[in-house]
């Protein structure tokens, strides 16, 4: 019996490291270098280093608008590099915000490799900057995030209580979009990751706004509904973009999306 006990120690363990090794490689897509700048639409913006506790370098881009209807500090999806993610950084300048926008350690020009507390440890980093060098009295903040950096900004939200919260394409947790695959679903309770937007929020009671695309190949539909209904925010809205996918939603239905964002930031700025 003792001998059967072992052998099963042996795969579980075996496994446990496998998972390990290959969960960073599943869940980061990372994109090094800088391929293109706000500079190449017309945007000003000032590069910012920002040193995290455990010794990581960060890149970010402040992008500062004149008379900013608010301030968003945001944290993009797991692949690319802030390069990637350039349209939507203009668009939100253009609309009258100023920006923050972040690449996480092992990410375009900032250091390390990326893991998931690691990313924990570059929001409050990207934070503590954003409040001590760039905040401005009286006007709204708004922490962004996207995909996997949904669960990224709802654990800078329940720290620092921003004005709002966007979150897009948001997963309440790894398990909820592995469901579909038995085998990552079975060795996801092996693995250190667990990405738990929806007990994240459970500390966050201020205004919410969740978009997600009905056609998600990604993170389903289903998921980001499941985000919203478990907030405890008073104030929350869930808005479908119908035709989206994951990574489109301000170009599928561009109208619906800006007209979104306009009436949530309205509705902050009026308190």
């Amino acid at each position: 019996m003792w001998v059967i006990a072992l052998r099963v120690a042996v795969v579980v363990l075996a496994l446990r490291v496998l998972v390990w090794w290959l969960e960073p490689r599943m869940a980061f897509f990372p994109t090094s270098g800088v391929q293109e700048t706000p500079a190449s639409a017309g945007v000003p913006f000032r590069d910012v280093r920002i040193g995290t506790p455990d010794g990581q370098q960060l890149h970010a881009w402040w992008m500062e608008h004149p008379a900013p209807r608010a301030q968003v500090v945001f944290f993009h999806g797991n692949g690319g590099n802030l390069s990637m993610w350039l349209d939507i950084f203009v668009q939100l300048w253009r609309r009258g915000f100023s920006v923050m926008a972040v690449d996480y350690r092992g990410y375009g020009a900032s250091t390390g490799s990326a893991s998931e507390r690691g990313l924990y440890r570059d929001a409050d980093a990207t934070i503590q900057v954003f409040q001590q060098q760039f905040k401005r009295p009286g006007t709204p903040v708004i922490y962004w995030g996207r995909s996997i950096g949904a669960p990224v900004a709802a654990h800078a939200a329940v720290g620092t209580g921003p004005t709002g919260l966007v979150l897009e394409t948001p997963m309440p947790d790894v398990r909820s979009v592995l469901r579909t695959n038995p085998v990552l679903w079975l060795l996801s309770f092996l693995s250190t990751y667990t990405f738990p937007t929806t007990r994240l929020l459970e500390r966050y009671h201020g205004p919410l706004l969740i978009l997600h695309g009905d056609e998600d190949e990604i993170v389903p539909f289903s998921a980001g509904r499941r985000v919203f209904e478990r907030a405890p925010s008073v104030k929350k809205t869930f808005v479908a973009i119908e035709g989206a996918s994951h990574n489109d939603l301000h170009v599928t239905l561009p109208a619906l999306y800006w007209s979104t964002i306009d009436t949530f930031v309205s509705e902050l700025s009026a308190k």
